[in-house]
């Protein structure tokens, strides 16, 4: 069975993680597109551009290599402000999508977590699920994360990016974040990631069993 599950969200709602173990889970490969966003922002500051400068981040958008994605430095907070400057540009959504979308056909389908993964990138997937949490959370979130990694970041300023960001990818023309209007929807504020997982496998177990249930019999 071809099983396409697509995971949206805004920062640190929990969407990454959760689609890391439901990829673990389900045996399918998983791909963070947001990373090669990050990823674009970084190859464009590194050859000295500006990160609205649209040229240079479609140029870097259509030159990014998979093996990079692993880099330890696109997962700082300046890496997720950056990445959703470039993120704005058309001609890089554009430069990135058959890249996204040739991931998510592999033989057997494929996890995938985003912010335009059920509305645009795969918009046929056989599960969406929009992943939340309040701002607060989130922010608590990515506090501890970088207190565990040794990283002196305030919380005052988490927040005050997140809440950037959220604005930034919501308003933006080029495929705003938003929720697709088949997506399971799934707050994480009170959840921990294991709670969080289990709820996520009951809604893909529930619409998988839906569509099951919906295919014709020979």
């Amino acid at each position: 069975m071809t099983l396409i599950i697509a995971i949206d969200g805004p920062a640190a709602s929990g969407k990454g993680t959760l689609a890391r173990r439901i990829a673990v889970h389900f045996g399918l490969p998983w791909l963070d597109t947001g990373l090669l966003y990050r990823a674009v922002a970084r190859d464009v500051l590194a050859k000295g551009g500006i990160l609205d400068d649209a040229a240079a981040a479609e140029a870097a958008a259509r030159s990014v290599e998979a093996r990079t994605l692993d880099d330890p430095a696109l997962r700082g907070p300046s890496a997720g402000d950056a990445a959703s400057i470039v993120a704005k540009i058309p001609e890089v959504r554009a430069a990135l999508l058959d890249y996204q979308r040739a991931f998510a056909e592999q033989v057997g389908g494929a996890v995938l977590d985003g912010r335009d993964i059920g509305t645009v990138v795969c918009p046929r997937a056989h599960v969406k699920i929009f992943v939340t949490a309040s701002d607060e959370a989130r922010a608590q979130r990515r506090f501890l994360e970088h207190q565990g990694r040794g990283e002196d970041v305030s919380y005052d300023d988490l927040l005050a990016d997140i809440r950037r960001r959220d604005a930034r990818d919501s308003s933006r023309s080029a495929a705003p974040m938003l929720a697709a209007r088949d997506a399971l929807h799934l707050d994480t504020t009170e959840l921990d990631a294991d709670r969080a997982f289990d709820a996520a496998l009951r809604l893909i177990e529930m619409k998988v069993s839906n569509l099951s249930a919906d295919k014709p019999t020979e």
